[in-house]
């Protein structure tokens, strides 16, 4: 009897995926069409999707955006302005299927990398594929239980928690109706920080795509001055922190405290059952402080495959020919910054 045989398969441009959970899930909200539809809408990168079958039954999946940028190159990604995701795989035969084929396209394409960013269980590459461990990303698991939450926590982070709450910090959640001040904060926050971001319509088009899936948070100061921000996507039983940044004005009083707690306890009350914190790079002030929360610290895997004398790209703060950039961006007037940002940054997918 012949034993069914592998089947690759590249989608139509139109065609909806039709996926199963299993592999959705791990491939996170950044596999599915609301996500790479919001990103054509939003900057017209072209999606190449594929998958593996084994009569009828997908195995597989790889979504590609392909990024032609006049400065930080022209090249494959999965998962583009997310942290991860965009491929899941049942065993290894049809990984090794959807790795050619991302090597196929990117010869046809002509690029000069691929970027597969998932997390698996062990982020070492198969052969012809380069790791770059720079990223960790970071699982808080939640339960109703806020107080054995709280108990999980160092005695300075549960005080820094309680006296952020003396401080007359109130949270927001919401959609559409929150989008300028959560636009206003993360803008402002990113050029305190020496970093582009997106223009307002970028998370107004999230948004849409993503409807009830998404959550704006906005944090304010006791007058109601702006003090933080986040935007929160959920895909299964796990929320993902994309974005949450504190205005330096705000962080001696610890409001990132507030803002992070406040988020644990709307969503374990809602029984999701993981907090993805967000990724940051190994070693960073960030990591440091995602750490605080006890989470499941997960290497990723950011494999690439390079064409033939091109370099591991580092489009990374820890990247030295970034420091002078960083330095006058975050001294460049608002305006400008706000004009020129969304240019440079969608090339950072």
């Amino acid at each position: 009897m012949t034993e069914p045989c592998l089947t690759l398969r590249r989608l139509a441009a139109q065609e909806p995926a039709n996926w199963p959970e299993t592999l959705t899930l791990p491939a996170t909200f950044t596999a599915l069409d609301t996500w790479t539809n919001f990103v054509h809408a939003v900057y017209r990168f072209p999606t190449y999707r594929f998958e593996t079958e084994i009569e009828g039954r997908v195995t597989g999946l790889l979504t590609l955006t392909h990024i032609q940028h006049p400065i930080f190159g022209n090249y494959l990604t999965t998962s583009p302005f997310g942290s991860y995701g965009g491929f899941a795989f049942q065993d290894v035969e049809a990984r090794d299927r959807l790795l050619a084929a991302a090597r196929a396209l990117a010869e046809d394409l002509k690029v000069e990398y691929v970027n597969i960013r998932f997390a698996p269980p062990d982020p070492a590459p198969p052969p012809g594929w380069v790791q770059h461990p720079v990223y960790c990303t970071y699982w808080m698991d939640l339960s109703p239980d806020l107080d054995a939450l709280l108990s999980n926590f160092s005695s300075d982070h549960r005080n820094h928690i309680r006296k952020s709450y003396k401080k007359g910090f109130t949270l927001r959640f919401g959609g559409l109706e929150l989008l300028d001040d959560a636009y206003e904060v993360l803008a402002r926050s990113m050029h305190e920080l020496g970093s582009p971001y997106h223009a307002k319509t970028y998370l107004k088009t999230m948004a849409e795509f993503l409807g009830d899936t998404l959550e704006f948070a906005v944090l304010y100061a006791p007058q109601g001055a702006l003090a933080g921000a986040g935007v929160f996507i959920q895909h299964g039983k796990t929320v993902t922190n994309l974005h949450a940044n504190i205005l330096r004005a705000f962080r001696s009083d610890y409001a990132g405290e507030f803002l992070y707690w406040g988020v644990i306890e709307r969503y374990a009350r809602r029984g999701f059952q993981i907090y993805d914190i967000g990724r940051s790079l190994i070693g960073s002030g960030n990591e440091t402080f995602k750490m605080k929360w006890k989470p499941r610290k997960h290497p990723l895997a950011y494999w690439y495959a390079l064409r033939p004398g091109v370099e591991l790209p580092a489009l990374n703060q820890k990247n030295p020919k970034f420091a002078a950039a960083i330095w006058l961006w975050k001294r460049l007037p608002a305006f400008l910054v706000r004009a020129v940002g969304p240019a440079l940054i969608n090339g950072l997918a």
